[in-house]
């Protein structure tokens, strides 16, 4: 009979839930930022703000990604 450990399952299933909502936030805004970045350049601006914005979402995107990747190869 197969035992199932349904308090691992559910925290195993919560964190996941929550990674994904973040990494997708993350790069929603890096892309938004982007997008800011881009039409601030059209406009004659620096759009530097926008740029800085982007490149953090992205590397934060980047480095979730990246642990996760860890944790899976490292066992």
């Amino acid at each position: 009979m197969v035992h199932i450990n349904w308090a691992a399952l559910g925290s195993v299933s919560l964190v996941a839930l929550v990674a994904v909502a973040v990494v997708t936030t993350l790069f929603a805004v890096g892309v938004r930022s982007l997008a800011t970045h881009t039409t601030a350049r059209e406009g004659g601006q620096s759009g530097v703000g926008g740029l800085t914005t982007a490149l953090l979402c992205f590397a934060a995107c980047l480095a979730v990604v990246g642990y996760g990747i860890f944790l899976i190869v490292a066992r």
